[in-house]
Protein backbone atom coordinates (compact mmCIF):
# COMPACT_ATOMS: atom_id res chain seq x y z
CA UNK A 1 0.00 0.00 0.00
CA UNK A 2 1.21 3.63 -0.91
CA UNK A 3 1.87 5.92 1.75
CA UNK A 4 1.81 9.57 0.77
CA UNK A 5 3.18 11.98 3.59
CA UNK A 6 3.09 16.15 2.93
CA UNK A 7 6.16 17.79 4.43
CA UNK A 8 6.54 21.06 5.31
CA UNK A 9 9.69 22.85 6.33
CA UNK A 10 10.06 26.14 8.22
CA UNK A 11 12.26 26.68 10.85
CA UNK A 12 14.63 29.41 9.51
CA UNK A 13 14.30 31.41 6.17
CA UNK A 14 13.26 28.68 4.05
CA UNK A 15 9.48 27.87 3.31
CA UNK A 16 9.40 24.28 1.92
CA UNK A 17 7.18 21.44 1.48
CA UNK A 18 7.55 17.97 -0.36
CA UNK A 19 5.48 15.11 -1.01
CA UNK A 20 6.60 11.28 -0.63
CA UNK A 21 5.12 7.86 -1.51
CA UNK A 22 6.30 5.69 0.89
CA UNK A 23 10.56 6.40 0.89
CA UNK A 24 10.03 7.45 -2.48
CA UNK A 25 10.51 11.29 -3.15
CA UNK A 26 7.80 12.62 -5.74
CA UNK A 27 8.42 16.35 -4.88
CA UNK A 28 10.48 18.63 -2.78
CA UNK A 29 9.94 22.36 -3.43
CA UNK A 30 11.72 24.99 -1.78
CA UNK A 31 11.17 29.18 -1.70
CA UNK A 32 14.16 30.79 -0.23
CA UNK A 33 14.48 34.53 1.07
CA UNK A 34 16.77 36.54 -0.54
CA UNK A 35 16.10 39.73 1.66
CA UNK A 36 18.60 38.20 4.11
CA UNK A 37 21.40 38.87 2.39
CA UNK A 38 21.07 42.66 2.66
CA UNK A 39 21.50 42.05 6.68
CA UNK A 40 24.89 39.32 6.83
CA UNK A 41 22.21 36.99 8.53
CA UNK A 42 18.62 36.26 8.97
CA UNK A 43 15.99 38.75 10.24
CA UNK A 44 13.95 36.49 12.31
CA UNK A 45 10.93 39.20 11.69
CA UNK A 46 11.47 39.06 8.18
CA UNK A 47 11.46 35.30 7.59
CA UNK A 48 8.31 34.75 9.67
CA UNK A 49 6.68 37.17 7.05
CA UNK A 50 7.81 35.65 4.08
CA UNK A 51 7.49 32.02 5.27
CA UNK A 52 2.98 33.55 5.82
CA UNK A 53 3.55 34.58 2.23
CA UNK A 54 5.18 31.17 0.39
CA UNK A 55 3.55 28.43 2.19
CA UNK A 56 0.50 28.20 0.58
CA UNK A 57 2.36 28.43 -2.93
CA UNK A 58 5.06 25.81 -2.25
CA UNK A 59 2.56 22.95 -0.75
CA UNK A 60 0.48 23.65 -4.17
CA UNK A 61 3.71 23.25 -6.31
CA UNK A 62 4.61 20.24 -4.35
CA UNK A 63 1.00 18.48 -4.76
CA UNK A 64 0.84 19.13 -8.39
CA UNK A 65 4.69 18.32 -8.91
CA UNK A 66 3.96 14.93 -7.32
CA UNK A 67 0.73 14.42 -9.26
CA UNK A 68 -1.18 13.72 -6.59
CA UNK A 69 -4.83 15.39 -4.88
CA UNK A 70 -4.60 15.82 -0.99
CA UNK A 71 -7.46 13.83 -0.39
CA UNK A 72 -4.60 11.22 -1.08
CA UNK A 73 -2.67 12.59 1.21
CA UNK A 74 -1.95 9.69 4.42
CA UNK A 75 -0.75 12.63 7.36
CA UNK A 76 0.65 16.07 6.85
CA UNK A 77 4.55 15.55 8.80
CA UNK A 78 6.27 19.68 9.76
CA UNK A 79 8.92 20.72 11.53
CA UNK A 80 8.28 21.15 15.47
CA UNK A 81 11.57 22.28 16.38
CA UNK A 82 14.53 23.56 17.03
CA UNK A 83 14.80 26.44 14.96
CA UNK A 84 13.26 30.39 14.63
CA UNK A 85 10.47 30.27 16.46
CA UNK A 86 8.00 32.66 14.67
CA UNK A 87 9.21 30.64 11.95
CA UNK A 88 8.24 27.42 13.20
CA UNK A 89 4.35 28.86 13.82
CA UNK A 90 3.42 29.57 10.63
CA UNK A 91 4.23 25.75 9.41
CA UNK A 92 2.92 24.49 12.72
CA UNK A 93 -0.33 26.52 12.43
CA UNK A 94 -0.42 25.52 8.35
CA UNK A 95 -0.25 21.88 9.55
CA UNK A 96 -2.81 21.90 11.95
CA UNK A 97 -5.30 23.39 10.12
CA UNK A 98 -4.45 20.86 6.69
CA UNK A 99 -4.54 18.42 9.30
CA UNK A 100 -7.65 18.91 10.75
CA UNK A 101 -9.47 20.25 7.07
CA UNK A 102 -8.26 17.06 6.04
CA UNK A 103 -9.05 14.42 8.68
CA UNK A 104 -5.31 13.17 8.42
CA UNK A 105 -3.24 12.59 10.96
CA UNK A 106 -0.29 15.71 12.29
CA UNK A 107 3.22 14.02 12.85
CA UNK A 108 5.01 16.63 14.46
CA UNK A 109 9.18 16.54 13.43
CA UNK A 110 12.40 17.27 15.18
CA UNK A 111 14.53 19.37 12.69
CA UNK A 112 17.80 17.32 13.60
CA UNK A 113 16.68 13.64 13.24
CA UNK A 114 14.89 14.45 10.05
CA UNK A 115 18.44 15.54 8.66
CA UNK A 116 19.66 12.20 9.61
CA UNK A 117 16.66 10.12 8.34
CA UNK A 118 17.12 12.18 5.20
CA UNK A 119 19.91 9.33 3.99
CA UNK A 120 16.75 7.27 4.28
CA UNK A 121 15.01 8.64 1.14
CA UNK A 122 14.79 7.77 -2.26
CA UNK A 123 14.72 9.10 -5.96
CA UNK A 124 12.92 7.88 -8.61
CA UNK A 125 13.30 3.88 -9.05
CA UNK A 126 16.86 3.70 -7.98
CA UNK A 127 17.60 1.60 -4.78
CA UNK A 128 20.71 3.51 -3.39
CA UNK A 129 22.45 2.19 -0.56
CA UNK A 130 21.32 3.45 3.08
CA UNK A 131 23.29 2.98 6.30
CA UNK A 132 22.60 0.19 8.24
CA UNK A 133 21.86 0.38 12.40
CA UNK A 134 23.52 1.26 14.55
CA UNK A 135 25.41 4.09 12.96
CA UNK A 136 27.04 7.45 14.07
CA UNK A 137 25.87 10.54 12.48
CA UNK A 138 27.56 14.14 12.81
CA UNK A 139 24.87 16.53 12.03
CA UNK A 140 26.77 19.89 11.04
CA UNK A 141 24.94 23.05 10.49
CA UNK A 142 24.81 26.67 10.68
CA UNK A 143 22.96 26.17 14.49
CA UNK A 144 24.02 22.84 15.70
CA UNK A 145 27.10 20.80 15.96
CA UNK A 146 26.45 17.14 17.01
CA UNK A 147 27.24 13.40 17.31
CA UNK A 148 24.36 10.82 17.06
CA UNK A 149 24.22 7.37 17.93
CA UNK A 150 21.74 5.71 15.14
CA UNK A 151 19.93 2.50 16.30
CA UNK A 152 16.59 3.01 14.61
CA UNK A 153 15.05 5.05 12.45
CA UNK A 154 13.02 6.32 15.72
CA UNK A 155 15.54 5.65 18.37
CA UNK A 156 18.70 7.86 18.41
CA UNK A 157 21.03 9.12 21.12
CA UNK A 158 22.88 12.34 21.28
CA UNK A 159 26.53 11.35 22.18
CA UNK A 160 28.63 14.64 21.65
CA UNK A 161 26.93 17.98 21.12
CA UNK A 162 28.67 21.62 21.05
CA UNK A 163 28.93 23.54 24.02
CA UNK A 164 28.69 26.86 22.61
CA UNK A 165 29.10 28.03 18.75
CA UNK A 166 28.55 25.45 15.88
CA UNK A 167 30.57 24.69 12.72
CA UNK A 168 28.34 26.15 10.46
CA UNK A 169 28.24 29.58 12.77
CA UNK A 170 31.65 29.80 12.60
CA UNK A 171 32.08 29.26 8.92
CA UNK A 172 29.70 32.24 8.79
CA UNK A 173 31.59 34.41 11.28
CA UNK A 174 34.79 33.85 9.33
CA UNK A 175 33.32 34.64 6.27
CA UNK A 176 31.59 38.31 8.12
CA UNK A 177 35.25 39.01 9.14
CA UNK A 178 37.06 39.09 5.80
CA UNK A 179 33.71 40.45 4.04
CA UNK A 180 32.51 38.02 2.44
CA UNK A 181 28.93 37.45 1.61
CA UNK A 182 26.17 35.89 3.64
CA UNK A 183 25.87 32.85 3.91
CA UNK A 184 29.50 32.41 4.15
CA UNK A 185 30.04 28.97 4.21
CA UNK A 186 29.67 28.36 0.27
CA UNK A 187 31.78 31.64 0.19
CA UNK A 188 34.73 30.20 1.96
CA UNK A 189 34.40 26.83 -0.01
CA UNK A 190 34.64 28.66 -2.84
CA UNK A 191 37.96 30.77 -2.03
CA UNK A 192 39.23 27.85 -0.49
CA UNK A 193 39.56 26.09 -3.45
CA UNK A 194 42.82 28.07 -4.51
CA UNK A 195 44.31 28.35 -1.11
CA UNK A 196 46.54 27.16 1.26
CA UNK A 197 45.47 25.39 4.53
CA UNK A 198 48.42 24.96 6.03
CA UNK A 199 49.57 29.04 5.58
CA UNK A 200 48.12 29.99 8.74
CA UNK A 201 47.61 27.81 12.20
CA UNK A 202 44.76 28.46 14.92
CA UNK A 203 44.38 26.71 17.35
CA UNK A 204 42.40 23.86 18.41
CA UNK A 205 40.39 23.42 21.51
CA UNK A 206 41.25 21.01 24.44
CA UNK A 207 37.79 19.80 24.84
CA UNK A 208 37.45 16.39 26.69
CA UNK A 209 35.07 13.55 25.27
CA UNK A 210 33.12 13.98 22.23
CA UNK A 211 31.74 17.02 22.79
CA UNK A 212 32.76 20.18 20.61
CA UNK A 213 33.95 23.70 20.92
CA UNK A 214 34.46 26.70 18.12
CA UNK A 215 34.49 30.20 20.40
CA UNK A 216 37.92 29.90 21.05
CA UNK A 217 38.91 29.26 17.28
CA UNK A 218 36.37 32.17 16.01
CA UNK A 219 37.93 34.63 18.91
CA UNK A 220 41.37 33.36 17.36
CA UNK A 221 40.67 33.72 14.22
CA UNK A 222 39.21 38.00 15.03
CA UNK A 223 42.32 38.16 17.02
CA UNK A 224 45.11 37.14 14.24
CA UNK A 225 43.21 39.18 11.65
CA UNK A 226 42.70 42.46 13.94
CA UNK A 227 46.60 42.62 14.38
CA UNK A 228 47.47 41.66 10.76
CA UNK A 229 45.55 44.83 9.80
CA UNK A 230 47.50 47.15 12.10
CA UNK A 231 50.94 46.45 10.08
CA UNK A 232 48.87 45.64 6.38
CA UNK A 233 45.80 47.49 5.94
CA UNK A 234 45.72 44.86 2.65
CA UNK A 235 46.31 41.60 4.78
CA UNK A 236 42.89 40.22 4.36
CA UNK A 237 42.81 41.49 0.01
CA UNK A 238 46.23 39.18 -0.04
CA UNK A 239 45.06 36.40 2.29
CA UNK A 240 41.80 35.69 1.66
CA UNK A 241 42.17 32.56 -0.29
CA UNK A 242 44.89 31.14 2.13
CA UNK A 243 42.95 32.03 4.90
CA UNK A 244 39.77 31.03 3.76
CA UNK A 245 41.60 27.34 3.37
CA UNK A 246 43.27 27.91 6.61
CA UNK A 247 40.10 28.08 8.70
CA UNK A 248 38.19 25.66 6.79
CA UNK A 249 40.75 23.27 7.47
CA UNK A 250 40.54 24.06 11.06
CA UNK A 251 37.32 23.40 11.61
CA UNK A 252 36.96 20.38 9.30
CA UNK A 253 39.96 18.82 11.72
CA UNK A 254 37.88 19.55 14.77
CA UNK A 255 34.96 17.62 13.19
CA UNK A 256 36.83 14.68 12.10
CA UNK A 257 39.31 14.18 14.87
CA UNK A 258 35.96 13.62 16.84
CA UNK A 259 34.59 11.65 14.46
CA UNK A 260 37.29 9.09 14.90
CA UNK A 261 37.22 9.52 18.53
CA UNK A 262 33.48 8.48 18.69
CA UNK A 263 33.73 5.45 16.39
CA UNK A 264 36.73 4.45 18.26
CA UNK A 265 34.79 4.53 21.60
CA UNK A 266 31.46 2.80 20.04
CA UNK A 267 33.09 0.80 17.83
CA UNK A 268 30.76 1.90 15.11
CA UNK A 269 31.84 1.76 11.52
CA UNK A 270 28.82 3.00 9.63
CA UNK A 271 29.16 6.78 9.43
CA UNK A 272 27.18 9.62 8.03
CA UNK A 273 26.80 13.06 7.80
CA UNK A 274 24.00 15.30 7.68
CA UNK A 275 22.78 19.39 7.34
CA UNK A 276 24.33 22.31 5.66
CA UNK A 277 27.70 21.84 6.49
CA UNK A 278 27.87 18.43 4.59
CA UNK A 279 27.82 20.15 1.55
CA UNK A 280 31.29 21.59 1.94
CA UNK A 281 33.44 20.05 -0.46
CA UNK A 282 37.01 19.60 1.22
CA UNK A 283 34.28 18.39 4.26
CA UNK A 284 32.97 15.43 2.15
CA UNK A 285 36.59 14.67 0.25
CA UNK A 286 37.99 14.02 4.04
CA UNK A 287 35.05 12.22 5.46
CA UNK A 288 35.49 9.54 2.22
CA UNK A 289 39.31 9.51 2.97
CA UNK A 290 39.30 8.87 6.59
CA UNK A 291 36.88 6.29 5.73
CA UNK A 292 39.04 4.59 3.21
CA UNK A 293 41.74 5.13 6.00
CA UNK A 294 39.65 3.42 8.89
CA UNK A 295 37.27 1.07 7.35
CA UNK A 296 34.67 3.37 7.31
CA UNK A 297 31.77 2.73 5.66
CA UNK A 298 30.90 6.17 4.24
CA UNK A 299 27.20 8.05 3.64
CA UNK A 300 27.22 11.00 2.34
CA UNK A 301 24.14 13.12 1.47
CA UNK A 302 22.76 14.33 -2.17
CA UNK A 303 23.50 17.95 -1.76
CA UNK A 304 19.76 18.98 -2.45
CA UNK A 305 19.33 17.56 1.04
CA UNK A 306 21.89 18.41 2.70
CA UNK A 307 20.35 22.51 3.73
CA UNK A 308 17.03 22.75 5.02
CA UNK A 309 14.21 20.78 2.89
CA UNK A 310 10.61 19.53 3.40
CA UNK A 311 11.96 16.35 1.76
CA UNK A 312 13.60 14.78 5.20
CA UNK A 313 10.51 16.04 6.93
CA UNK A 314 8.39 13.84 5.08
CA UNK A 315 11.14 10.94 5.16
CA UNK A 316 10.92 11.42 9.19
CA UNK A 317 6.94 11.60 8.95
CA UNK A 318 6.90 7.98 6.76
CA UNK A 319 8.84 6.54 9.41
CA UNK A 320 6.31 7.81 12.00
CA UNK A 321 2.91 7.13 10.31
CA UNK A 322 4.39 3.71 10.13
CA UNK A 323 5.08 3.60 13.81
CA UNK A 324 1.86 4.92 14.49
CA UNK A 325 3.54 8.29 16.10
CA UNK A 326 1.07 11.20 15.73
CA UNK A 327 0.76 14.95 16.97
CA UNK A 328 -2.47 16.32 18.69
CA UNK A 329 -3.64 19.14 18.08
CA UNK A 330 -1.92 21.07 21.25
CA UNK A 331 1.31 20.48 20.29
CA UNK A 332 3.78 23.63 20.08
CA UNK A 333 7.03 24.29 18.37
CA UNK A 334 9.90 24.62 20.14
CA UNK A 335 13.09 26.55 19.64
CA UNK A 336 15.79 24.67 20.98
CA UNK A 337 16.80 20.95 20.22
CA UNK A 338 14.99 18.50 22.92
CA UNK A 339 18.12 16.47 23.37
CA UNK A 340 20.60 19.60 24.61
Amino acid sequence: MQTYILGIESSCDDTSAAVIGNTKILANIIAGQEVHKNFGGVVPELASRAHLQNIIPVVDSALKTAGIGKKQLSAVAFTVGPGLLGSLLVGTSFAKSFSLGLGIPLIGVDHLQAHILAHFIQNNEENKPVPKFPFLCLTISGGHTQIVRVDSHLKMKLIGKTIDDAAGETFDKAAKIMGLPYPGGPAIDELAKTGNPDRFNFPKPNISGLDFSFSGLKTSFLYFIRDELKSNPDFIEQNRNNLSASIQNSIIKILLDKLKDASKITGIREIAIAGGVSANSVMRKRLSETGLAFGWKVYIPEFQYTTDNAAMIAIAGYFKFLAGEFSGQSILPYARSQNN
